[in-house]
């Protein structure tokens, strides 16, 4: 039996558990991805303050979402 065979016989809780397990598993912070985020964020940052950013309430984003 595979690995894949083995965790679709477990409950759907147990599987949800395992793929969390194995997706933080994959997140490892480096300097370099930190790096480039920080970048990001200043940009947006600069962008906003900028005006050449076209911003909406939480209550639009939510209202959008919603179902």
């Amino acid at each position: 039996m595979s690995i894949v065979e083995e965790a679709l016989t477990l409950k759907p809780i147990e599987r949800l558990h395992l793929v969390d397990e194995l997706l933080l598993s994959l997140d490892i912070p480096t300097k370099e991805i930190d790096f480039l985020w920080a970048e990001e964020a200043e940009k947006r940052i600069q962008a906003y303050n900028q005006g050449n950013v076209k911003t909406l309430s939480s209550q639009e984003v939510f209202a959008k979402y919603q179902l």
